[in-house]
């Protein structure tokens, strides 16, 4: 996985730069808004960490210029600002997520490993299949031999994850970072109360709980 850091800020893009190289990361760094625009127009990442104060052209411009011109690598934005003002205008630009600083380098690196995984599961079979179970993702309509079934956003999103990963476990810190976001700081149980509907729905032999690891979608 290749990913370019955009940030003025030497001593942060070289810190980071190395904790994402140790990650398995390989990371190139810019200082400067217009030359991050360039390297990031030529494609070949898979994630750009995008600073809003640069020289040259801020992060926003940065990355409207990007979604105009096509590109729909994820961009997780770095700002030194707070409030609702600035992630909205961040996320109107095509961010994908956004970090205020001070943050913790931990939270940096799941952040990156979400967005990735979210990326790849975009990118995957449109319609997956785990026996006679079919989740279409781009209708998003599941099917269980010749019958339909109903799902709400939440349930299907669930389900897909599971089907995403069909014959591993999932866990559910997993699914409610891909399902809830990772700023979700509600009840974990409610991961509980979304694998119960889906067995009513679906089949209670389809899910299987793996005590104290998560769940397991099995061919069915």
């Amino acid at each position: 996985m290749r990913l370019l850091i955009v940030e003025d800020e030497k001593r942060l893009a070289v810190s980071l730069a190395r904790g994402l190289t140790a990650e398995g990361f390989a990371v190139d760094v810019v200082h400067d808004g217009l030359e991050g625009l360039h390297r990031a127009g030529d494609g070949g990442y898979d994630l750009v960490i995008l600073d809003i104060m640069l020289p040259g052209m801020n992060g926003y411009r940065v990355c409207a210029a990007l979604r105009a011109a096509g590109h729909e690598v994820p961009i997780l934005m770095l700002t030194a600002k707070d409030g609702e003002y600035d992630e909205a205008e961040g996320l109107d630009t095509g961010a994908d997520d956004y970090l205020t600083k001070p943050f913790s380098y931990v939270v940096l690196v799941a952040r990156v490993r979400a967005l990735l995984r979210r990326r790849g599961a975009k990118t995957a079979a449109p319609v997956l299949t785990v026996g006679s179970l079919r989740v279409d993702t781009a209708a998003r309509r599941v099917h269980r031999g010749e019958d339909e079934y109903a799902l709400t956003a939440k349930e299907f999103a669930v389900l897909e994850q599971l089907a995403l990963r069909a014959g591993q476990v999932v866990s559910k810190a997993e699914i409610l970072e891909h399902v809830w976001d990772f700023a979700y700081d509600g009840d974990p149980n409610i991961v509980e109360v979304y694998i119960s509907t889906l067995r009513r729905k679906l089949g209670a032999s389809l899910i299987r709980t793996v005590r104290g690891a998560g769940y397991l979608l099995e061919a069915g």
